[in-house]
């Protein structure tokens, strides 16, 4: 099973900006980013096709958040920016192996925006993020 360790989370006024990495120990089909904040479900927040060029950020961080990646180093990264309070919650990186059959939306996009957290194989630890007003 691929390990996945993030790093990046800390705390930020309203406004400000932090950059989390994710690096995977191994091969992955696609790698995303959820969220959990107290008391609420585990969302989805990002996923990007490894190695590729396929993205998908959710409605309620686009035009602040962007995920990209370095494929050499096995790293994927969450770029947020614009910080609103809403956004403090406990962020988790996870991957999904390749599925036969299944294109990137079934494999990857789809779970994410469904809330179908266990069709992603591999999860880190968490890493914090705290957003004051």
């Amino acid at each position: 099973q691929v390990q996945l360790v993030e790093s990046g989370g800390g705390s930020v006024q309203a406004g400000g900006s932090l950059r989390l990495s994710c690096v995977a120990s191994g091969y992955t089909y696609c790698m995303g980013w959820f969220r959990q904040a107290p008391g609420k479900e585990r969302e989805g927040v990002a996923v990007i096709r490894t190695g590729g060029t396929s993205t998908y950020i959710v409605d309620s961080v686009k035009g602040r958040f962007t995920i990209s990646q370095e494929y050499a180093k096995n790293t994927v990264y969450l770029q947020m920016h614009s910080l609103k309070p809403e956004d403090t919650a406990v962020y988790y990186c996870a991957s999904r192996a390749y599925a036969y059959g299944l294109s990137w939306y079934s494999s990857c996009l789809s779970p994410l925006t469904s809330g179908r957290t266990y069709e992603y194989n591999s999860w880190g630890q968490g890493t914090q993020v705290t957003v004051s007003s």
